[in-house]
Order: structure tokens, then C-alpha cells, then sequence
């Protein structure tokens, strides 16, 4: 089957039509073949517990990258919504909240892939951190607590699809077995300071990070009111979480920086 028209393109893959009624997510060439097994042995775990996730159908190779055969959802990015719709911030915001907690409220299998192994992971690959604040971090994060919920990873607006038949969560490829409160505190992370893609407008740009705090405020006290939590057991993942994110903005030097001077004042607030 020939691949159709190009509906997506992002850093780690390309989103084609794919015959009638879905998609394939071609990864670029220099993905590693297990990250993208990954991908799809998550989304179809996930999937098993009746959480809106487009239905992962196949692993494939096309013109000698390795892809994904996707049920087509079709619906608008919630990111979107709020890029042209600013005055939804707070109904978003909510929504963002209440399918987060409904995801958590299902749980993996122990072959679940583990979202700590994850953060450990990424925390040796970071370019950096020297290995005796590596060692500092790693130890913080033996000390925080685990659990088998349904973990995204990557949670945000540009993630749920609004459609007709209700909001469907994507890009599974972070997606893991792990603890709540990790999962918020990573999305605490995207939503106060994550990159924004590059195709968006200078000016939405500008709203996009003006609305930043009303929009993790907003996400945040939503969720507490459905799982209560305290302040203090979500900031106590913020450093692993940093030194985590440290891998993934390697090409991004702004966030980068941004995060690096983040994990310095954290380690230097233990240190007194």
C-alpha cells in the first residue's frame, strides 16, 4: 500500500494517510528500532484498558523507515483550540485535567514498561551533568515512590484530540507504568516551560507562553480537586524530572539553558 498525503511532520516522525480510515507515523531514520516497538507495545497495553487511544495496528517498514499503523482519529489538537479560541483557556485547562486523572486511575501490567527506568535512562544520557550530580539525583528518585498507573510522559495540549466522539490522547512513545504525581510534575514541566512547535505564528507564540501560568494553574487545581496532592509531593519530582528533560532538548539550547541554571539553583538550595 503506497503511503497518502502528508499530515504531520514533527522531530521524530512524519504522519501519513494510510488507506482508508488510518494513519502511519513514519519514524526518521535514525530512531532506534526499539524505540518505536515501544511506542506501539505501549499504545496497544494502554488501548487494553479502554482509554481513548487511537488503536495501534501494525509495525511496518516503508522505504526503508520504520512506521506504525495507526487508527485515523480525525479531530483538532487542543492546542490548537486555544491558539484560536484563547477565551476556552479555563474549560481546556479542566478537560486537560479530568482525562489526566482518568488516566491514572488505570493501571499497567509489571511488563508495562517502567517510567523510573525511563527517567533513569535519560538522566545517564544527559551530555551536561556531571556524573557526581547524576549520582546526586539518582538518589533523590530511589527515595520517591512508585506505582503501576497508566503514566503518559509527554502529557499536553498538543497530545488530546478534541473530535465528536470526545478527546483522544496521542503519541504514546514516553508512555510507561508509573506514579501519578510523576506524571503531573512532567506536565507542570511542559506546561510552564516547554518548546512550542516552530510552524506556529510569532504572535501565538506570544499568547501561547502569556497564558502559560493560567493555563498550568488552571490544569493543576483541577486535578487536585479530583486526586488531592500536596505541593511538596509534586516539586519533589521536579529535579529528576529536569535532569530527565536534559536529553530530550539536547538541539534546543534555550530550553536547554533554561533547564540546566533550574537544576543548578535546586542542587545548590540542597547543598545549604
Amino acid at each position: 500500500m503506497d503511503k497518502g498525503p502528508l499530515i504531520g511532520a514533527g522531530r521524530t516522525a512524519d504522519v501519513f494517510a494510510w488507506g482508508d480510515g488510518c494513519i502511519i507515523k513514519l519514524y526518521q531514520a535514525w530512531m532506534p528500532a526499539n524505540a518505536v516497538k515501544r511506542e506501539f507495545a505501549i499504545t496497544r497495553l494502554v488501548c487494553n484498558t479502554g482509554l481513548p487511544v487511537p488503536a495501534a495496528e501494525k509495525l511496518i517498514e516503508v522505504d526503508g523507515r520504520l512506521g506504525i499503523v495507526f487508527e485515523r482519529i480525525r479531530g483538532i489538537p487542543m492546542l490548537k483550540v486555544l491558539e484560536n479560541q484563547p477565551w476556552k483557556l479555563s474549560s481546556m485547562s479542566r478537560l486537560l485535567a479530568e482525562l489526566h486523572a482518568r488516566m491514572h486511575a488505570c493501571v499497567l501490567p509489571p511488563d508495562g514498561t517502567s517510567q523510573r527506568q525511563r527517567i533513569v535512562e535519560n538522566i545517564g544520557w544527559a551530555k551536561d551533568l556531571p556524573d557526581s550530580q547524576k549520582r546526586s539525583i539518582l538518589a533523590i528518585l530511589d527515595h520517591l515512590p512508585e506505582a503501576d498507573a497508566v503514566c503518559h510522559g509527554d502529557f499536553h495540549p498538543d497530545n488530546v484530540l478534541l473530535t465528536d466522539h470526545g478527546p483522544f490522547i496521542i503519541d504514546w512513545m514516553n508512555g510507561g507504568r508509573g506514579h501519578p504525581l510523576e506524571d503531573v510534575a512532567r506536565t507542570s514541566l511542559l506546561l510552564q516551560a516547554g518548546g512550542l512547535s516552530s510552524g506556529m505564528s510569532p504572535f501565538m507564540h506570544l499568547v501561547i507562553n502569556a497564558s502559560r501560568r493560567l493555563i498550568y494553574s488552571a490544569y493543576l487545581k483541577s486535578y487536585l480537586q479530583i486526586h488531592p496532592a500536596s505541593m511538596s509531593e509534586i516539586d519533589s519530582w521536579q529535579l529528576p524530572l529536569l535532569a530527565a528533560r536534559l536529553f530530550e532538548v539536547e538541539n534546543y539550547p534555550l530550553e536547554k539553558t533554561l533547564i540546566l541554571q533550574r537544576i543548578q539553583t535546586a542542587l545548590a538550595k540542597m547543598e545549604r
